[in-house]
């Protein structure tokens, strides 16, 4: 995890997913089966499993997986009645982090989350200290190659996009949560592939580690990502190039 760089994120996200596959997709399944009972089997009327679907693009999870999935939350198989909660955590050296989970029984997770966070130098934070850190944007991410800069800016922008950064590596396209479909939509049917699309809680201030401190907090939110019914974990830290 290099800095709160979104490149070194998705590159991320693309190196665990060869790493650890059968994990990823058994949680991505989850959130599919869980959507489809919670809204239905069809994505055009169900705004959580065409969510959950984009995450299965970018993790390229076959389609038979899919289907099982949807199937499952849609009544040939059993799911439990899952919740969904957000925890507000300080981390080690001032960190803050949001963590956005599943799960079917509250007291247990609660328990094994606390562990975690005890045994990596989390705590629970008080409602509201956290959230406030972050705010909700749709992201797009969009590699430079077979991408002209002035087509997705202006594509982007007719859409309802609320700002366009062009860096080295590629495009970056926010959105209010509310026109993340519509920018999507139109981009897609452009022919410009996103290599991660989603709604995401951005942090309003970075919190700088230097190479001694990055580990700490590494740890922590590799820790709570590996648990099986944390979604996403958001932190508002900056890692050094060195922890890429």
């Amino acid at each position: 995890m290099a800095g709160h760089s979104k490149w070194a994120k998705v590159k991320t996200f693309k190196g665990a997913i060869d790493a650890k596959r059968g994990k990823i997709f058994a949680k991505l399944a989850k959130e599919i089966a869980i959507a489809a009972k919670i809204g239905g089997a069809n994505p055009d009327m169900n705004p959580r499993l065409r969510m959950c679907l984009l995450k299965c693009r970018s993790a390229n999870m076959p389609n038979d997986n899919i289907e099982r999935a949807i199937k499952k939350g849609t009544g040939d198989g059993e799911t439990g009645n899952f919740e969904d909660l957000t925890y507000e955590v300080y981390g080690p050296h001032g960190v803050a982090l949001l963590v956005e989970l599943s799960t079917d029984n509250r007291n247990r997770t609660a328990a094994e989350i606390r562990s975690v966070m005890t045994k990596n130098g989390g705590s629970i934070a008080t409602a509201g200290s956290v959230t406030r850190l972050f705010h909700r944007k749709g992201q797009l991410i969009i590699s430079r190659e077979g991408a002209n800069e002035d087509q997705v800016m202006e594509i982007a922008l007719e859409a309802g996009a609320e700002d366009f950064k062009a860096e080295p590596e590629g495009y970056e396209v926010l959105t209010d949560p509310a026109h993340f479909e519509a920018v999507h939509k139109q981009l897609d049917a452009r022919g410009i592939k996103c290599a991660s699309a989603t709604i995401t809680y951005l942090p309003t201030l970075l919190v700088p580690l230097d190479p001694a401190s990055a580990p700490a907090v590494h740890r922590l939110v590799e820790q709570l990502e590996d648990h099986d019914d944390v979604k996403e974990v958001y932190s508002n830290a900056e890692f050094p190039e060195a922890a890429a």
